[in-house]
């Protein structure tokens, strides 16, 4: 479904990934010269623009009846410094300018990518640009073109399964990072397995940036909820935006109880090596306690005194070396039954 077309603008080319039209209900594809077109006409149909140049917003969203200027300030208040961060505004006229962070995550490296879906919402126009590899417009085409997962009608409807494609994907990198905590929980318990302390610093370090995406876009909800409620002048948001809410809690919940088994997984392991620590230096002490009765013995004669009556008897030696194996072995059974050996 997806076309290419350009638009000469004021700032050049403009680069345009997909165009879509609402023709009786099914999204078709189209171009954006006819796309602008159309919107000037007396029954403009519902349209969907996905720019592949996010610099570019400005110019198209004036194309389609956005005051000048109000994009660019809605992205410039969304931002810390040159970062973009989650934001939601009502533009001039009746619009909507929504940012919102997106994530994929990387099997091979177990990485969790975050990325920015920017939509403008002016009438039945829809425009987004989508920057990183959640592939978040592709599966929301997708959904258009399955009717009972798509909610809501004209732009709005791309904007439900805009939303609703973001958490599935996010839901997606969810189950993923438990995976990898469940491999990395049977590697920490495992008796031959590798210090995990830097795999378990790893995995939480990707929960936390997961989450610093999710919990700023469920702050966001209720905005959109009001928002639709006087969209829709019913005092009353449509069932999926609730639905998208619990979804988000339930999936930051998930989260945190990944990110708590991890941190008791490594509160296990190290309590595991300090036991083995422990072990370790008791069987040290049994053996050096052990060899301190033939050393004492053997130092005490090594002194070389002239007066020592043992030297003399034919069964000194014997008897001495007797004497010291004997305690060695006193001492070996008694750290044996003290578990210490």
């Amino acid at each position: 479904m997806a076309t290419v077309s350009h638009l000469t603008a004021q700032s050049g080319p403009v680069d345009v990934s997909r165009v879509l039209v609402d023709h009786h209900g099914t999204w078709v594809p189209t171009t954006l010269d006819a796309a602008v077109t159309g919107h000037d006409g007396s029954d403009p149909a519902p349209v969907w623009v996905s720019l592949g140049n996010p610099e570019q917003l400005e110019s198209v969203a004036q194309r389609f009846g956005v005051p000048l200027g109000a994009v660019q300030r809605a992205d410039q208040r969304g931002r810390v410094g040159q970062a973009p961060r989650p934001h939601l505004e009502r533009l001039p006229g009746g619009g909507l300018f929504l940012s919102s962070p997106t994530l994929s995550y990387v099997e091979q490296t177990q990485d969790v990518q975050t990325g920015t879906l920017t939509m403008v919402v002016a009438g039945e126009v829809i425009l987004t640009v989508e920057h990183g590899d959640a592939g978040t417009e592709a599966a929301a085409v997708e959904r258009l073109g399955a009717t009972d997962l798509a909610p809501e009608a004209g732009a709005r409807q791309v904007l439900a399964v805009l939303l609703l494609s973001l958490v599935s994907a996010t839901s997606e990198v969810e189950i993923a990072l438990g995976e990898a905590v469940a491999d990395t929980e049977r590697a920490t318990f495992s008796p031959e397995g590798a210090s995990p302390v830097q795999r378990i610093y790893r995995l939480k370090r990707e929960i936390a940036e997961a989450r610093r995406a999710l919990v700023p876009f469920s702050a966001e909800l209720p905005e959109l909820v009001a928002d639709d409620e006087d969209a829709h002048g019913s005092g009353r948001a449509q069932p999926w935006l609730h639905r998208l809410e619990k979804a988000a809690d339930r999936l930051d919940r998930r989260l945190e109880g990944h990110d708590r088994l991890l941190g008791d997984m490594l509160s296990a392991y190290l309590s595991q090596v300090s036991v083995r620590q422990n072990e370790d230096v008791r069987k040290i002490s049994a053996w050096a306690a052990i060899a301190v009765v033939p050393t004492l013995v053997a130092s005490v004669y090594g002194m070389n005194f002239q007066h020592m009556p043992e030297l003399s008897w034919s069964l000194g030696y014997p008897g001495v070396i007797l004497a010291m194996v004997g305690s060695c072995v006193v001492l070996f059974n008694v750290f044996k039954r003290s578990g210490w050996l």
